[in-house]
């Protein structure tokens, strides 16, 4: 936990404005991974190829996938710091890796953000650290992402849906248009 509370400064250091895309993740099928240099953001079908759509969701009525939680955008220093190695950040679950100041503050539910030719849009739904971010990172590392400060920062990440399908790309530019 010491470990983990000494690096916040480095993540609050990330840009409030124009900030980059860092890691792009697909998740194929449960528990497997694969890392793009780019990525298609379908408005119907989230990040295309990956599970989102066909895994459902616990939080709708019929288990169908939840439409405001298409996407999840994890901060890459946060990432950094609960994964410690490259390899482990893609484990997080999350599709989008980005330099770029999550908190609530600076990026309440309706904004939107410009990614390559793509625009997603912020969501009120909160992402929390599941069993599986457990059983990976540790309950430290849980709790941590968990806290009132981690939530307000949003360590653990946030939920997105994709309003404009397009192009992302690792090294893309992210602009907010709406907040």
């Amino acid at each position: 936990m010491t470990a983990l509370e000494a690096g916040l400064d480095e993540v609050a250091a990330s840009p409030a404005d124009d900030g980059v895309v860092k890691l792009i993740v697909r998740r194929p099928a449960v528990g497997e991974r694969e890392t793009l240099e780019a990525g298609e953001l379908s408005v119907t079908e989230g990040l295309v190829g990956d599970n989102w759509q066909h895994r459902g969701s616990s939080r709708t009525q019929d288990g169908s996938a939840h439409p405001e939680m298409q996407l999840n955008v994890m901060n890459s220093r946060a990432a950094e710091l609960v994964a410690a190695s490259a390899e482990g950040r893609p484990l997080t679950g999350d599709q989008l890796f980005v330099d770029l100041d999550l908190s609530l503050e600076n990026l309440p539910p309706g904004t939107q953000l410009e990614l390559g030719s793509a625009v997603i849009e912020i969501t009120p739904v909160p992402h929390t650290g599941c069993d599986k971010f457990v059983a990976r990172f540790g309950l430290d590392a849980t709790k941590f992402v968990n806290s009132a400060r981690g939530r307000q920062m949003r360590l653990r990440g946030l939920n997105a849906k994709v309003v404009q399908s397009g192009t992302v790309r690792v090294g893309d530019t992210i602009r907010k248009l709406v907040h």
